[in-house]
Formats: structure tokens, C-alpha cells, sequence
């Protein structure tokens, strides 16, 4: 006779201390330190899929499919720079430093790039030939920690943009541990092989907007002038923030939203630190308005950027051209189902790895590993690359032309709604079926 089941005792989760909350007490408590991983946020946070765009019908006039013309083009630096940059998309490659990256994955970054028109960042760590040889439109990233900074690579470059903040990690330096640190990272670095490496979180030779205002003219005078200057800022106090970069003399502004990734920090920080990029986008709009200087001074957003949709989206909102980081590296090979084995041996699997820091990235992507980075075929990826960001280019001028708009940057705030009630109140967009922004009452 079959025995019924007897009845256990309910089992009710925690809302405070859920099981994976435990998990990380117990993890602490044997272990004395913090967590330290890549990647970005993985907490559910308010995104550009909380708001829809609003196609035309009787009351807007869309254009037809692909025979009108729908144009990406957009030229940063017009501020003060000689020679601005031109850009066929607006989509670009954030910056990925190499040691973080392997030499291989900056080169099928410039490669890819090249292909679209548009340009890639060096990252921390110095230029390295290879990237500079791969990729037409170079910006130079300007960070705390120098790390191989030199004025001949300000002038080989086709942008600089002084790094400030990242996303996921605003106020609060870079890491690379000592597994990524390879010969020629250190000497790039002029610091030790295979010793943990920590950029400074703030720049050595200024304290404020008025020391920064001379550290730009500096480059500018480094470069005569020709070189735009991008102030890159993470998300938090995004208004003073824009507003103090302008006054500085940045030619452009970068924003990073929390959702921005990192090759190494405090889990904590990636965490805890930073808004969200829906609503730094429209903060650095409203600055750059209340200066007079939207459109004047470009506008890039980064952060979470995964798609047209929120391409399209980011530009509706003010923005001139968006940045992205972790969608590049996915489209490269990233957590992609090969070498399983390997991502088992790093406690994860495909779709669910973060260990960049680790230096041991199963598809030879963030490692500068030689046998690892051998997996990565330069040309492939590079090709995925530039697949990914076409389909983004293409599905965002699919929803400018269902919009009306013969440009992408056309797009206004008045093509969107918003879903929820936090995304109406953080973009300043009615609530779909309403006139009305939360804090705000009516539109308009």
C-alpha cells in the first residue's frame, strides 16, 4: 500500500534575509573580504524598456518603409575642437581598457568599428598599436591613474576624453587584478607583473571645475586644438555634474548610468552606487538646456544600452549618440555556450558569467591569457560586432521613420510615454494614456 506523503512544515523565505542574502553573510564571514566582480548591475532597475514609443498615424505622418530616407550621421566636438568627429551612427564603443581586454578583443573592437564609422575608446592602461592601427576613429581615455598616459598618444588620437566617473562605479577607482597583469600590461603601466593593480579615484593634479578647466585646456593645448574633449561622468549628481564640465570648456558629455559595467569592483558598489540611465539622461538634457548648450555640447549615454529600441529611446530624450560596453563584448563572443567545462571551473555558466576579474574568460575575451585569447578568431568577432550594431542602427531608424523623422536625433520626448508611474516620474514623460508626469501634473 502507498505510503501518503507526510505534511513538512511551511517554509517562508525572508523578505530581509532571503536565501541568497544568507548566502553572502555566510561568504563574508568566512571569507573577511568583499566581493570583488565584473560585469554591471544585476538588479531589476528602471529601464528604457518602461517606456513605448508613439508611431505616427493620422496625427503624424510616418515615413514610408525603407525608400525615404532616415539619416544616423552625427559630429561631435563642434564646441571648440579644429577637427570634430564624424560619425556615420550614432553608436559607439565605450572604453575597454587593454589588460582589462585581451589584444585580440581591442582589435575586433577597432576592426568593427571601422566597418560602422564610428569610433572606440582605448579605456585605462595607454593606447596600444595594435588598437590604434585597428581602428579609424580612436577617442583616448585621460583617467586618475595615468596609466600609460603619453602626449604623442594624445596627438595619434582622434578624441580625448577625460574620465571622471564610471557607472558602476562612481567615486571609486579601477581594479585589475594581479592574474591580468601580464608582462606587457605592467610595462604599459610601468608598475609590477601579476600584482593587483587599483586606479586612484579622483585625478592627481585637480580638486574641481576650475582645475579641470585648465586640465582640458592643457590637452587641448597638447593636441593644438584639434582634438575634441569629452568629460566622461558616472550617473549620480548628474546636474551639477553637466553643468561644471560645460563651464570647464568640454567640447562633449558622457553619461554612465548605473547599468554600466566594469571589468573588476566591489560588488557593493555596482550594486548600491549611481542612478539609473533613464533618468540621467534627462537631468544632463535639462542642464545642457538651462545653459543654452543642448546640441552645442554633445550629449552620449551609456549604461545598459542593449538595443534600437534603446537607441532610439536615449535620442528621443536629448541625447546625441549613446555608448556601449557590455553589449559590444556580449556581441563579441561573451558568455556565449562554448568551452562549458570552463565556465563550470569558474562556478557559473553561459548567460550567467560575471568573472571578467578573473582573467580566466572561458571565449578568450576578457584574459590576457595567450592560449585563452587564441579562442577568439579577430575577424569573427569583429564581424558580430559589427552585425549587432547594424541591427541596432536599423532598428533604430525603423522606429525614427514609424515616428515621422527624416534624422534619428529628430526624435523628441514627445514621441514617448511611459509604462509605469517611476519611469513617467524619472524620464518626465506622461504615463501612456495620460497628460500626466508624476511631480509634474500635466504635460506640456
Amino acid at each position: 500500500m502507498e505510503e501518503k506523503p507526510t505534511a513538512g512544515p511551511v517554509l517562508r523565505e525572508s523578505a530581509t534575509f532571503p536565501p541568497r542574502v544568507v548566502a553572502e553573510v555566510h561568504r563574508a564571514a568566512d571569507e573577511g573580504v568583499y566581493e570583488i566582480r565584473g560585469f554591471g548591475a544585476k538588479r531589476r532597475l528602471p529601464t528604457f524598456d518602461d517606456l513605448v514609443l508613439l508611431g505616427a498615424s493620422i496625427s503624424r505622418y510616418p515615413l514610408e518603409g525603407y525608400r525615404e530616407r532616415c539619416d544616423t550621421d552625427v559630429t561631435i566636438g563642434t564646441r571648440f575642437a579644429k577637427r570634430p568627429v564624424h560619425l556615420k551612427i550614432p553608436v559607439t564603443i565605450a572604453g575597454m581598457s587593454y589588460g582589462s581586454l585581451g589584444t585580440r578583443a581591442k582589435g575586433a573592437l577597432g576592426q568593427a568599428a571601422t566597418m560602422l564609422g564610428t569610433s572606440t575608446t582605448t579605456g585605462d592602461g595607454g593606447m596600444t598599436d595594435e588598437e590604434r592601427a585597428a581602428s579609424k576613429t580612436l577617442v583616448y581615455q585621460v583617467l586618475p591613474s595615468r596609466y600609460g598616459m603619453s602626449p604623442d598618444d594624445l596627438r595619434r588620437a582622434d578624441a580625448i576624453e577625460v574620465v571622471v566617473g564610471q557607472g558602476a562605479k562612481p567615486g571609486g577607482g579601477g581594479m585589475l587584478l594581479g592574474q591580468k597583469v601580464s608582462e606587457r600590461v605592467a610595462a604599459m603601466r610601468d608598475l609590477p607583473v601579476g600584482v593587483d593593480q587599483r586606479s586612484a579615484s579622483r585625478h592627481p593634479d585637480w580638486t574641481g571645475p576650475d582645475d579641470l578647466q585648465i586640465k582640458i585646456e592643457e590637452l587641448r593645448e597638447v593636441t593644438d586644438w584639434q582634438k575634441p574633449v569629452y568629460v566622461k561622468v558616472g550617473a549620480t549628481r548628474v546636474k551639477y555634474d553637466v553643468m561644471l564640465a560645460v563651464k570647464a570648456g568640454a567640447d562633449a558629455v558622457v553619461v554612465d548610468g548605473m547599468q554600466g559595467g566594469t571589468a573588476a569592483t566591489q560588488d557593493v558598489f555596482i550594486e548600491n552606487v549611481g542612478i539609473p540611465t533613464l533618468p540621467a539622461v534627462r537631468l544632463a538634457v535639462e542642464a545642457l538646456q538651462e545653459l543654452d548648450m543642448h546640441r552645442k555640447v554633445q550629449l552620449i549615454v551609456s549604461g545598459g544600452i542593449r538595443s534600437g529600441a534603446d537607441v532610439a529611446k536615449a535620442l528621443a530624450l536629448g541625447a546625441d549618440a549613446v555608448s556601449i560596453g557590455v553589449a559590444a563584448l556580449l556581441a563579441l563572443g561573451c558568455n556565449r555556450a562554448e568551452h562549458v567545462a570552463d565556465y563550470r571551473a569558474l562556478g557559473t555558466a553561459p548567460g550567467y558569467c560575471h568573472h571578467c576579474h578573473t582573467g580566466r574568460c572561458p571565449v578568450g575575451v576578457a584574459t590576457t591569457d595567450p592560449a585563452l585569447e587564441q579562442r577568439l578568431d579577430v575577424d569573427v568577432a569583429a564581424r558580430r560586432v559589427r552585425n549587432f550594431v547594424s541591427t541596432m542602427v536599423l532598428e533604430t531608424t525603423t522606429l525614427a521613420r514609424a515616428c515621422g523623422k527624416s534624422h534619428v536625433r529628430n526624435l523628441e520626448p514627445e514621441d514617448l510615454a511611459a509604462l509605469t508611474v517611476e519611469a513617467a516620474a524619472m524620464a518626465r514623460v506622461p504615463l501612456a494614456g495620460t497628460d500626466w508626469i508624476p511631480g509634474w501634473g500635466k504635460s506640456g
